[in-house]
């Protein structure tokens, strides 16, 4: 099946999930199979869509006459046999119930023998449950589309004990032809990402409700204002539907006992008060197509955040250090499938540690072993938080590496003077901690590194009478003090590249002692495009980097590179799929943290030297750093634990 063409698509089920899944298949150009047991069913979902259509048309997403054409890509059929039959991918998307989903897929596993995927849309059942009943196991896995596919960018890909690559792969070219963003879970686990962590916070805080020590309005009100969620966790079971939430409360709770069905939402499906579709949840409704409840600023003012947060945080943590899914993956996941503002474990450093951790002990106590908190979180509550606070990036501290996160994703991480500025703070600072290491430079988001200045700080520069040059220095000035900061660093600091780095952000890269990219980044300096030159120091490292000629024709023609082309010339020391980026990051990152640190500063000082020193100077420097290190205990550590033949336990002393 290697290398076939995906043409055809059969959806089992045409309701909320099915209907959907079809709908954006059809829209990306395939054939399309909608399969159902009764035509009612399959003409109410034929509607939908048709509704669907024609909310994109008068948004402009498609043309008015091309809603026609989607829908002439779609047949319909009840019977199952007649849908696969020609189908190169099959997608269940039936009631969430595990005997229903074996049913149907042992019946398409047999009868779709030409399908190169066989996929389940389940939310929350194992995949390895589910496969049980088929004959081909090796082509079956997790397609876990959100609500509503339509708009949903997220996919998270569920592989089984015996899913074969081949089956994974398509599985993610597949998802990424349909416009999505796949998440590879790579460990089969009840709910996978996003539905395990949404539980378990609805467990916790539900649980703050019944005991009385918080109203549901009050935990809604601190969600949304204070944490910055789109929702806040009652809302959101509302707009699921409770019953909905319920059942996957039970998938989950029947498989992992650490988890619990709520005593409230059990209540609330036994007297059919299921959110919006009934009008009365967990707030009431008038009918309104779209409606949501009066939730004000105060309620949520007395609420403490860490109780909030901790359980998601923890589980999350959890699920990453289980294997199941990488940590770029969990926060992709979670950012996309919850549309938070920020990445979930941005909150350990944020509302600290000890205070996560002392709320999860809390409910630890109280409801089980489900919140013992994670050696994550446990290793958080050991470090000291930065001094002061930071707007425009992030500093998350996980020792032995630190991570220091340009955090203006809305603007592609574009650089301020304030962020210039909390740079130089944050780097100061972190070399003085002697829990980090390692730091690793990267930007907030999924799009980019940094795209460079951001051009409004120049804006000031073009009005008045002042002198303009003098004021251009001054800010080329900040660049070059944070560039100091960062190479004079006795610490290895390490930018991570995925997407832009453009400017002024490949000019901070540039000042790093490695830089790794992921494989679809762009780096190039374009300031000559602006009638301007690269005044964060990029005229003089790159030529350093990648030699004069190649460093001139970048500089002189504005021109972007890709990911590849950088590491040919070295510009960058590796390049990382995006797919294994996360992994790989952290591979290399940790294996240097591992390294003495007393050897790390003398080989920092001494290259640095070899670039602005004459070779004289620089080999008396060398002589002299070679012998203060035979003064130092690390390098007795190494020497013994080689004759030992056992791994070396550095203490940079």
């Amino acid at each position: 099946m290697a290398g076939r063409e995906l043409r055809r698509v059969a959806v089992l089920g045409a309701g909320t999930m099915g209907h959907g899944i079809a709908q954006v298949a059809a829209m990306k150009g395939f054939e399309v199979s909608m399969v159902d047991v009764s035509e009612e069913i399959l003409a109410r979902g034929l509607e939908r869509i048709r509704w669907s259509l024609g909310k994109f048309a008068e948004r402009g997403v498609i043309k008015a006459e091309d809603v026609e054409k989607v829908l002439a890509r779609i047949r319909t059929s009840t019977s199952l046999e007649e849908g696969v039959a020609d189908a190169d991918v099959v997608i269940e998307a039936v009631y969430e119930d595990p005997d229903v989903k074996k049913d149907v897929l042992r019946r398409a596993d047999r009868l779709a023998a030409r399908a190169a995927l066989l996929a389940t849309n389940t939310s929350s059942i194992p995949i390895n449950e589910l496969a049980s009943v088929l004959s081909r196991p090796e082509r079956f896995l997790g397609m876990h589309f959100f609500n509503p596919p339509q708009l949903m960018e997220l996919v998270e890909i569920i592989v089984g004990s015996q899913t074969k690559d081949e089956a994974r792969d398509t599985a993610f070219a597949l998802a990424k032809r349909l416009g999505k963003t796949p998440v590879l879970v790579r460990r089969d686990t009840p709910g996978f990402v996003v539905n395990r962590v949404i539980v378990r916070m609805f467990e916790a805080v539900s649980h703050l409700v019944e005991k009385g020590l918080y109203t549901v309005e009050q935990v809604d009100s601190a969600m949304i204002y204070r944490l910055g969620f789109p929702m806040g966790a009652f809302e959101l079971a509302d707009y699921v539907g409770i019953d909905v939430l319920h059942g996957i409360m039970r998938v989950i709770s029947e498989r992992d006992p650490t988890f619990r069905l709520v005593q409230t939402v059990a209540e609330k499906v036994k007297r059919g008060e299921l959110g919006v579709k009934t009008q009365r949840g967990f707030y009431q409704y008038s009918g309104k197509i779209y409606e949501r409840p009066k939730i004000s600023p105060e309620p949520g003012s007395v609420v403490d955040l860490a109780l909030l947060v901790a359980p998601a945080l923890n589980e999350a943590a959890k699920l990453v250090e289980q294997g199941v899914a990488s940590r770029e993956d969990v926060e992709t996941a979670l950012r996309l499938g919850l549309n938070l503002p920020k990445s979930v474990f941005d909150y350990l450093s944020e509302l600290g540690g000890q205070r996560i951790v002392e709320a999860l002990r809390q409910y630890e106590k109280e409801l089980g072993p489900g919140y013992t908190p994670s050696t994550t979180l446990l290793e958080g509550a050991k470090a000291q938080p930065l001094r002061g606070e930071f707007s425009e990036i992030m500093v998350r501290r996980e020792p032995p590496l630190a991570w220091v996160i340009l955090n203006r994703p809305q603007r592609l991480n574009a650089i301020t003077l304030k962020m210039l500025e909390e740079l130089e703070s944050a780097i100061t600072e972190l070399e003085r901690d002697s829990s980090t290491r390692v730091i690793a430079l990267r930007g907030a988001g999924d799009r980019a590194f940094s795209a460079g200045a951001d051009i409004a700080t120049f804006a000031g520069l073009f009005a008045g009478e002042e002198d303009k040059a003098s004021k251009a220095r001054e800010i080329s000035e900040k660049f070059y003090r944070v560039a100091q900061v960062i190479e004079s660093c006795s610490k290895p600091v390490v930018a991570v590249i995925d997407g832009y780095a453009l400017g002024g952000g490949l000019e901070l890269a540039l000042a790093c002692d490695v830089r790794i990219a992921s494989d679809r980044s762009e780096l190039g300096l374009p300031e000559i495009n602006l009638g301007m030159i690269p005044g964060g120091g990029g005229t003089q490292r790159l030529p350093r980097l990648v030699g004069l000629a190649r460093a001139a024709e970048m500089i002189l023609t504005g021109e972007r590179i890709r990911a590849d082309e950088a590491y040919r010339i070295g510009l960058v020391n590796r390049v990382i799929s995006k797919e294994g980026f996360e992994e790989g990051a952290l591979e290399l990152l940790k294996r240097l943290a591992e390294k003495p640190p007393l050897a790390l500063r003398a080989a920092k000082i001494a290259l640095r030297a070899s670039q602005e020193t004459h070779i004289r100077d620089g080999l008396t420097l060398e002589k002299l750093l070679f012998g203060e290190l035979f003064n130092t205990q690390d390098l007795v550590e190494g020497v013994s634990a080689f004759l030992a033949k056992r791994k070396p336990e550095f203490k940079g002393k």
